[in-house]
């Protein structure tokens, strides 16, 4: 059962600002906007494998009170799913570290993409001024929840019900823009819609890693740049979701030596490289007792698994070879933590870069 900090709202601020994750101007603005009014009355709480239903009234309080994100809607609100989560009301913690990353001032007009339930639409007014405030949700059902919310608790920000990936040209340019969904790529649509000097701060999301955030200056010259600062599990922006993973020939099954424990690839650092190195892998995991099992796959019917010192290789790729030795290159080049990485964003491509621009981590084909 979660369990919320003692006083609410207050108390869950409180705790945020001794984290060092919200600055005084940010304190008093979270401390006057309550998460509470923002959540819809049919909510989730995300487990490890599913989503479990939240029924009474001491539960519900205690898991908006708590650092945990709060599950608005599942499978885009279609009541015939499987029950995956399609929206949330993020970890407060992870909306302070972003919101603290965009470095607002007075004056900034900042375009959010992903409105969900409203909330940090909400924080933003408050800070900013509504007319300083554009957010743009996909979901026509969110869309209506938030501006209905929004405008209830006294908030009237500018919003649109449309694709994020597409921004709001319209209204360009922004000084600042954050993403509250994962991205696979950074749409250069989104870039060219922030001034130069402005601020792009995003979640990102590709098949060998689950997530890290992403701090973006754009340049006098269109491009946008910056460093990686910590992990970030975000659900993926609609138009990005990863596709089906292809079948596997289990008849191709063989066994193979493991050089590299599956504990080592877990870390940001060496996720963030390899993705980079083997951008068509997905990597996935799981833990019982202590034990690490992960699986690869590419897109085209190669997959290996590795539980501690057996590893099984399936298809034409030795995928799990790929790995180890991509793993020897990490090593290689010191272990570099995930925010010695960097991204740059451009019209014609994007690259991942370890300790500064010039030095770009290619693609192994």
């Amino acid at each position: 059962m979660t369990t919320a900090p003692k006083g609410g709202h207050a108390a869950l601020v409180e705790d945020l600002y001794e984290r060092g994750l919200l600055d005084e101007d940010w304190r008093a603005v979270w401390h006057a906007v309550p998460r509470e009014p923002f959540i819809p009355q049919r909510i989730w709480r995300q487990g490890p494998t599913e989503c479990v239903p939240i029924t009474t009234g001491a539960d519900r309080l205690a898991l908006i009170h708590s650092d945990e994100p709060v599950v608005i809607q599942l499978d885009d609100g279609h009541a015939d799913g499987p029950g995956t989560a399609t929206s949330s009301n993020s970890q407060p913690s992870m909306v302070a570290r972003m919101l603290r990353l965009l470095d607002v001032e007075p004056g900034n007009r900042v375009l959010e993409i992903g409105t969900a339930s409203g909330y940090v639409a909400a924080l933003l007014s408050r800070r900013l001024g509504d007319a300083h405030v554009y957010s743009i949700e996909i979901d026509p059902g969110l869309a209506h929840h938030a501006a209905a919310t929004l405008r209830a608790a006294g908030y009237t920000p500018n919003l649109a019900c449309g694709d994020g990936a597409c921004g709001w040209p319209d209204e360009a340019p922004f000084d600042r823009l954050i993403a509250t969904c994962a991205l696979r790529r950074i749409p250069y649509e989104l870039v060219q819609q922030v001034r130069p000097g402005g601020l792009i701060v995003a979640p990102m999301a590709r098949d060998f890693w689950s997530g890290a955030l992403v701090r973006l200056r754009v340049g006098d010259d269109g491009a946008a740049s910056g460093y990686f600062h910590s992990g970030a599990s975000y659900m993926p922006m609609r138009s990005h979701r990863a596709p089906a993973a292809a079948p596997v020939d289990d008849s191709t099954a063989r066994a193979s030596k493991n050089t590299v424990q599956p504990r080592q690839g877990l870390s940001l650092g060496f996720a963030l490289y390899a993705g980079t190195r083997l951008p068509d892998v997905r990597l996935w995991h799981s833990e019982k007792n202590g034990t690490v099992q992960v699986w690869a796959q590419d897109c085209e019917g190669s997959a290996a698994t590795a539980t501690g010192d057996e590893v099984w290789q399936y298809g034409p790729r030795d995928l799990w070879s790929e790995i180890e030795h991509t793993w020897q290159e990490y090593d290689h080049l010191g272990s570099p933590e995930l925010t010695e990485f960097g991204l740059t964003v451009r019209a014609s491509h994007q690259e991942v870069w370890l300790h500064a621009p010039s030095r770009v981590i290619k693609p192994t084909s």
